[in-house]
């Protein structure tokens, strides 16, 4: 049994643990898993979010497809990966025609300067994507560790 002594004494080795943080390869292992290994098409998806960002802890970011959104072609899903944050998987959304329009706005956080990928997935079963690189000048995620 572990004594609060002992605790207290493991708190400075604490310290020194560094955060989990994702790889591109797990991001590519995400998305992999996330389409079941999918052929995805690059276009129709566009990813609204600025390349210089000043503060990572809360980034607007905007998802467009270009798609009709009619009962018979319209968008089921959109989804945004990144390659540095804890988790490569950052968020998912389900949609149906009654959205309107294929589109999402939301904040996400971003631990460092990196790559994000937004997909989206049609009725017909396509997977479309689109990829960019952005800048952070201050990290989130990762409180306490310079980057």
């Amino acid at each position: 049994m572990t004594t609060r002594r002992q605790l207290l004494a493991a708190l400075p080795l604490l310290a020194l643990v560094r955060p989990a943080r994702a790889t591109p390869a797990e991001m590519t292992a995400a998305v992999a898993a996330y389409t079941s290994n999918a052929s995805i098409q690059r276009g129709r998806v566009q990813i609204d979010i600025a390349q210089l960002i000043d503060n990572g802890n809360a980034v607007p970011i905007t998802v467009r497809v270009d798609s009709p959104m009619t009962e018979q072609a319209h968008v089921t899903d959109i989804a945004i990966f990144n390659e540095k944050n804890p988790l490569p998987d950052v968020v998912r959304f389900k949609l149906t025609p009654l959205a309107g329009k294929p589109e999402i706005s939301t904040r996400i956080r971003l631990a460092t300067s990196q790559t994000l990928t937004a997909l989206a997935r049609t009725s017909d079963g396509q997977w479309w994507q689109q990829t960019v690189d952005v800048i952070v000048a201050l990290a989130a995620c990762v409180e306490g560790e310079p980057i």
